[in-house]
């Protein structure tokens, strides 16, 4: 049987019987630090692209490799700011969250469900924000940013993972042959998932990819 990244979490119970507290696999913990760190990484560095673009508009992003990978187009965007403020600073704040969390479960820490339940729909705010990015980069931008891509992998299989962790401990309710095919199949969602994006980038740009 194949071992989970979730497998093996830690969990204990209030000395009054009250709610358990549980924690997190070393795995678990290794990809929210891993996945926390990716995404921090493109998040600062489109940071830095994006205030060298407001200081010199002729600036060209050194992830801009040609008419399609051209992460200038991005960030001159109205997406770019769908909050108000760059959409990488959010990330700037986010991922540190999922980075100190991911540490913290490599120290034994340990969590109420409710925390759980937070962290999955922080993720889902995620996962979600980001599948619209790509739906606009791909479909009204036109051009695909690479370090946004690592950001969106990244997300995924934070959430993915996260997910199947609060399904196996039954966090959230689901039926136990949902459960056991998270358990035993845990890497299947998000390398789907990655690979249906990539099938869309690839099918989306063919006549480029081709030539």
């Amino acid at each position: 049987m194949t071992t989970a990244a979730v497998d093996h979490p830690s969990s204990e119970q209030d000395e009054d019987g009250g709610n358990r507290t549980i924690g997190g696999s070393r795995g678990l913990a290794l990809l929210l630090v891993i996945t926390g760190a990716a995404g921090l990484l493109a998040a600062w560095i489109i940071t830095i692209d994006k205030f060298k673009l407001l200081e010199d508009p002729n600036f060209t992003p050194g992830c801009s490799l040609n008419p399609v990978v051209a992460c200038g187009n991005i960030m001159k965007s109205e997406q770019a700011a769908a909050f108000g403020f760059p959409n990488p600073m959010l990330g700037m704040a986010t991922y540190p969250v999922i980075i100190g969390i991911g540490l913290a479960l490599l120290a034994g820490a340990r969590f109420r469900s409710w925390y759980w339940l937070g962290m999955n729909a922080g993720t889902l705010f995620g996962v979600g924000f980001c599948t619209w990015l790509q739906y606009q980069s791909l479909y009204n931008i036109n051009s695909l940013c690479l370090w946004c891509c690592l950001a969106w992998v990244a997300t995924i299989f934070m959430f993915c993972y996260v997910t199947t962790h609060n399904i196996e401990h039954r966090i959230i309710p689901a039926p136990n042959w949902l459960r056991n095919g998270l358990t035993e199949f845990h890497w299947v969602p998000p390398v789907l998932w990655t690979g249906i994006i990539g099938m869309l980038i690839l099918t989306r740009w063919w006549d480029f990819w081709t030539s």
